[in-house]
């Protein structure tokens, strides 16, 4: 167990973190999240609060559907990523980092008062559920035998309410930290260990921990924030440009913007890449050197792959070194050794679409 965020988490359960890891891509695991802030956002201008926040086109989600978005600063820095669903019942569902809980809780609460102040119809709830995520290519057919809806009708980052193995009121929302298929329950805390337990009956299910979660994202090429994102850079550094609605570019109506549609017209200084390496791991604050030996930038996370069985790693390099092919050189103990810029996902991502 570690300490994360005020919580007490397990790094790994029984397996092995590389067994567990595998576990995740070939059969299902079960992540207990619930340390992530779940919010409501209630009232008519729900929409307009949230897009005075966040740089995505909240006003433009079907009912139930979510998408990834990013609170950013009037400098264009991202101060947190996090998903915004657009409820049937009337509200935005929000789920955010728990390393940034106090500071995403004022800065919803802050712009809650303010619209509140002139008038505006807007209120905040903290949803106290637990989150269990359930992720693997096993996890809907699992998942299915608790449930009387069609899972097949539930595609990636779509949500509904449903009773879930005798648990009602649960939210099951079709998305996940690990590149593979997977849901995320938001189930009333008073039946989470039930709701676990009878999750964990099928042979197919393991417990899972932060270490797979952090190699499985990063295998997925998924930010961590305050390692790979952070109030320092901005969405079009941090490759993250798609999150930024068409509407929102156009209109500029969202913090940064003008910071941040200025780097999607002209050129941007540094960019998050991939980078592939043998030899020693790839870890975060390893110098990363162009060919002729000059820091050029940093890594910012790394691990070994358990799938590819060679190191991965994401980091900042000038524009002109972020064409995938490029040759690097990282510094890991002091020792230089090759790495090549990559496309990311590392290891290609299996969220169910309906084609």
């Amino acid at each position: 167990m570690v300490a994360f965020a005020g919580w007490s988490l397990p790094v790994q359960y029984r397996d092995s973190h590389v067994d567990s890891h595998l576990h995740t891509r070939r059969h299902c695991s079960l992540f207990d999240v619930s340390h992530m802030l779940q919010t409501k956002i209630l009232g008519c201008d729900r929409v307009k609060l949230m897009e005075s926040l966040v740089v995505g086109d909240i006003a433009e989600l079907r009912p139930n559907q979510g998408t990834l978005s990013l609170f950013t600063n009037e400098a264009g820095g991202i101060l947190d990523d996090l998903i915004v669903t657009s409820t049937s019942e009337g509200y935005l569902y929000v789920v955010s980092n728990a390393g940034c809980w106090d500071k995403d809780l004022a800065l919803m609460q802050d712009k809650v008062r303010e619209f509140q102040n002139t008038g505006r119809d807007v209120s905040l709830e903290v949803v106290e559920n637990a989150l269990l995520a359930l992720q693997g290519p096993t996890a809907a057919q699992v998942l299915q035998a608790g449930v009387a809806e069609d899972l097949r009708k539930l595609p990636f980052m779509t949500s509904a309410v449903m009773e879930v193995f005798g648990v009602p009121d649960c939210r099951v929302t079709r998305c996940g930290y690990t590149g593979e298929d997977g849901m995320e329950i938001s189930v009333p805390a008073v039946a989470a260990v039930r709701l676990a337990t009878a999750l964990l009956e099928n042979p197919e299910v393991k417990l899972a921990g932060l270490a797979a979660r952090d190699s499985l994202r990063l295998e997925a090429g998924l930010c961590l924030y305050g390692n790979d994102i952070d109030d320092h850079t901005t969405p079009v550094e941090g490759s993250l440009s798609w999150t930024l609605g068409k509407r929102r570019r156009v209109a500029m109506d969202f913090p940064g913007a003008s910071v941040i549609v200025a780097q999607l017209k002209g050129k941007v200084q540094r960019k998050r890449v991939g980078l592939i390496c043998e030899g020693a791991p790839m870890r975060a604050h390893s110098p990363i050197l162009n060919t002729e030996g000059t820091v050029i930038g940093t890594v910012t996370s790394g691990c070994p792959s358990p799938c590819l069985k060679k190191n991965v790693a994401m980091g900042y390099v000038p524009s002109e070194y972020s064409r995938p092919g490029t040759p690097l050189l990282v510094e890991v103990r002091r020792k230089q050794q090759v790495a090549v810029v990559s496309k990311m996902p590392f290891v290609t991502t299996n969220y169910y679409t309906l084609k």
